[in-house]
């Protein structure tokens, strides 16, 4: 059974310091997490256009987290097993759009009735957090929130109702589609899957505004020199021989990921 759940995870800042934002985290923890042996490998980054999302940018990576999977699972086969036919039938796909609102759109993907109705819907708060498995697996940076005030914007403490009255204030819709084919596996899969995805989406946007004194005041052309020297740098540690052809826009509004090896579930 396909499960589709969107999240809306709100953000004390403007959509294009986001877009700067997003991206710099983004690589950022991509390079924290990379050895030798495992870690994200980038495929491809090319620019799109939908005609329901617009102009936006592809996203294809590969993850390497094999020691990071739950043990039901490696008991259920071993790590070498992970991307053999049985799970290259599973597909994942994250779809996001980011809107200057506080996360009141319905439905910010366009979604059809019939997807309407499938579709489990989430607020994510930054300001909250989690203790569950995968929060544990990711081990980012833990910061407070509550308590914590940018020096160079002022912005901060995000404090009880914060997301109701800050700004500027933007959100970022992300719609998750799990669809794991397996017989007696592809339920508790696809709830792995997307727990996992939801413990990186809250670390990863935490670190977004705690890191904010990082990169505001960047620019696009020095994130997009970032993400050049940082998807070489990846394929160097992972060992990979580096692919002509990456691409990257200069003028995103959305955002589209897809993977279909599914090798983990982060």
């Amino acid at each position: 059974m396909v499960k589709i759940k969107e999240f809306r995870i709100v953000m004390p800042m403007s959509m294009e310091e986001y877009e700067i934002g997003i991206s710099y985290t983004i690589m950022k923890m991509e390079q924290q997490n990379t050895n030798s042996k495992e870690g994200v490998e980038v495929l491809q980054q090319v620019p799109f256009e939908d005609e329901k999302l617009g102009k936006g940018q592809y996203t294809s990576k590969n993850y390497h987290l094999q020691s990071k999977i739950p043990s039901w699972m490696k008991g259920f086969a071993p790590a070498s097993a992970l991307t053999c036919p049985l799970f290259s039938k599973c597909s994942l796909t994250i779809d996001t759009v980011i809107r200057p609102d506080n996360g009141c759109s319905e439905n910010a993907h366009n979604l059809t009735s019939e997807q309407l109705a499938a579709r489990e819907v989430e607020v994510v708060d930054i300001a909250s957090q989690s203790r569950d498995y995968w929060s544990k697996v990711i081990s980012a940076p833990n910061v407070d929130l509550t308590a914590f005030r940018s020096q160079r914007t002022s912005r901060g403490p995000l404090l009880k109702g914060w997301m109701d009255s800050c700004r500027p204030v933007m959100t970022t819709y992300k719609l998750v589609i799990m669809d794991a084919p397996i017989w007696g596996l592809g339920e508790r899969l696809e709830d792995c899957i997307i727990a996992g995805e939801r413990a990186l989406f809250l670390a990863c946007h935490r670190l977004c505004f705690a890191w904010i004194d990082e990169w505001y005041g960047m620019t696009l052309d020095h994130i997009r020199e970032m993400e050049r020297q940082t998807d070489l740098l990846l394929k160097k540690t992972l060992k990979k021989p580096a692919k002509a052809g990456s691409k990257h826009d200069g003028k995103r509004k959305t955002l589209k990921e897809e993977i279909v090896a599914v090798g983990s579930c982060t």
